[in-house]
C-alpha cells in the first residue's frame, strides 16, 4: 500500500498553469488552421479562385504572347496546343487575354472593395457609436444609396464619371459602401453595451481609443466575410459595365469586354464567349464559397462544434 505525504498530495492536486502566451497563440492558430482545412466550402472556394486568379499573378511567365499582340493570319483559330483557348477576331491569343484579364478583376475587386470598406467602416463606426442625429443622417444617406438596384446605380455613376477602369472601380466602391456601413453599425450597437467596453470607459479610455482598439477589432469577423462576397459582386459588376461599354477601355483585357465581343461570333467562334464566361462564373462562385467558409470558421458560435 502506497502512502501519500501531504506535500505530494498537494503537488498532485495543484493544477499547472500555462503562462506562456506563445503557446496560446500557437494553439489558436493551429485550431483556426484545422477548421479551415476541414471546411469543404473554403477548400472548394480556394480551388475555384486559384484556377484563374493565381495564373494572373504569374501572367508574364505562363503566356506565350501579350494580350494585345495581333496576328491577323490566325483569326478565329480553334483551341489547340498552339493557342490553348483559341484566338479572337484579331488573332489575339484568348488564353493570354483571360489570364491578364484576371489581373484586371483582381485590381477591381481589391480597390473597389477597399473603397467601400474604408468608407463603410468609418461611417458605420461613427453612426453606431455616437447614435442620435449623426446616426440618422448617415443611415438616411445609406438608405438613399440602397434605394436603387446596385447594378443600376453603378451604371449611372460610371456613365456620369465616364468609361474607364478607374471610374468603374470608383462606381463599384460607392455601391458597396452601404453594405459595410450597416454591418459595422450593427456590430457597434451590440459591442458598445458589452461589459469590457464599460470597464474600459471606467478606466478612462476615450471615444477614439474605444472605437479603434476595442470595438473595431471585435467587430471585424462579419466584415471579412462581407469583403469576400463583395469581391465576387465587384467582379460581376465590372464584367457587366464592360459588357455595356462603361468598363475598361480596349485593348485592356477584361472578361466582360471579351463577352461583349464574343457574343457577336457565337455561331463561328463560341469559345470567345465560353472561356470568359467560365472565368467569371468559377471565380465568383469560388469567392462566394470562400465567404461562406469564412463565416463558419470565424463564427464564435461554431467553435465548439
Amino acid at each position: 500500500m502506497v502512502s501519500l505525504t501531504p506535500e505530494s498530495d498537494m503537488a498532485s492536486a495543484t493544477p499547472t498553469l500555462d503562462t506562456d502566451p506563445s503557446q496560446k497563440i500557437g494553439s489558436r492558430s493551429a485550431t483556426l488552421f484545422w477548421r479551415i482545412r476541414h471546411n469543404p466550402q473554403m477548400i472548394i472556394g480556394i480551388i475555384c479562385i486559384s484556377i484563374f486568379l493565381i495564373p494572373a499573378l504569374f501572367a508574364p511567365w505562363i503566356t506565350r504572347r501579350g494580350p494585345a499582340e495581333l496576328d491577323l493570319g490566325t483569326t478565329f483559330a480553334e483551341p489547340s496546343t498552339a493557342n490553348y483557348f483559341g484566338t479572337d477576331e484579331m488573332g489575339r491569343d484568348l488564353f493570354s487575354r483571360i489570364v491578364y484579364g484576371g489581373r484586371v478583376s483582381l485590381q477591381v475587386a481589391g480597390i473597389a472593395v477597399g473603397i467601400g470598406l474604408g468608407v463603410g467602416l468609418s461611417t458605420g463606426l461613427v453612426a453606431g457609436y455616437f447614435g442620435g442625429w449623426v446616426d440618422n443622417i448617415i443611415m438616411r444617406v445609406m438608405d438613399a444609396l440602397q434605394a436603387f438596384p446596385a447594378i443600376l446605380l453603378a451604371i449611372v455613376i460610371a456613365a456620369v464619371l465616364g468609361p474607364g477602369l478607374t471610374n468603374t472601380m470608383i462606381a463599384i466602391g460607392i455601391v458597396s459602401i452601404p453594405r459595410f456601413s450597416r454591418i459595422m453599425r450593427g456590430q457597434v450597437l451590440q459591442l458598445k453595451e458589452e461589459e469590457f467596453i464599460e470597464a474600459s470607459r471606467a478606466l478612462g479610455a476615450g471615444d477614439v481609443r474605444l472605437i479603434i482598439f476595442h470595438i473595431l477589432p471585435n467587430g471585424l469577423a462579419p466584415i471579412i466575410v462581407a469583403a469576400a462576397v463583395s469581391s465576387a459582386a465587384a467582379i460581376l459588376t465590372e464584367a457587366s459595365l464592360s459588357f455595356v461599354g462603361l468598363g475598361a477601355k480596349p485593348p485592356t483585357p477584361s472578361w466582360g469586354g471579351m463577352l461583349q465581343t464574343g457574343y457577336k461570333f457565337l455561331e463561328i467562334a463560341p469559345w470567345l464567349s465560353i472561356y470568359p464566361g467560365l472565368a467569371i462564373a468559377i471565380t465568383t462562385l469560388g469567392l462566394n464559397f470562400l465567404g461562406d467558409g469564412l463565416r463558419d470558421v470565424l463564427d464564435p458560435k461554431l467553435k465548439g462544434r
